[in-house]
């Protein structure tokens, strides 16, 4: 379950659409969520990184994507989806390279919480903020499966809408 799963149980609705194959986005997709603080919000699903099977042409161009959406002045901040089973990727040390370099607000949903006893969800939650210099509360462990973190995950995004911390 990936970016696209997430969102949608996010928001309690399907508007993105889910494939069973990882790293199907190509392009910027941008939703749009209505709700009373602040009147409107919106998110982009960018292509990912990570297991996207992509020619080295595609992924400069969603390197590309990416730099422009992190220097959009509007930009609230990244919810950045990192799979709390492995260690960082090259890939999550370059986006964290970008995403520093950019000043972006981040918070990051460790994804496949379900995967790992509760033992092990502090332990790798606690190595992945350890390797990316996260804060304690910019991550939050989740399933989109069990529900796990999602009441969180909300409750920081509409924070980091608002112009709050995470």
């Amino acid at each position: 379950m990936g970016k696209s799963s997430l969102l949608n149980a996010l928001l309690g609705r399907r508007i993105a659409r889910v494939s069973a194959t990882p790293g199907k986005t190509r392009a910027l997709n941008v939703f749009e969520i209505p709700g009373p603080t602040p009147p409107h919000c919106y998110f982009l699903d960018l292509p990912g990184y990570g297991y996207a099977r992509a020619s080295k042409a595609d992924r400069t161009a969603f390197a590309g994507i990416v730099r422009h959406v992190l220097h959009r002045p509007r930009l609230a901040g990244v919810v950045w989806l990192l799979d709390i089973r492995h260690d960082p990727s090259e890939g999550d040390r370059s986006m964290q390279d970008l995403l520093a370099g950019a000043g972006t607000r981040v918070l990051a949903a460790a994804t496949k919480g379900d995967k790992l006893s509760l033992a092990q969800r502090r332990e790798r939650e606690a190595a992945l903020r350890n390797a990316l210099a996260l804060d304690e509360d910019q991550v939050v462990v989740t399933s989109v499966r069990t529900g796990l973190g999602l009441p969180e995950l909300r409750e920081s995004i509409a924070a980091l809408a608002r112009g709050g911390e995470p």
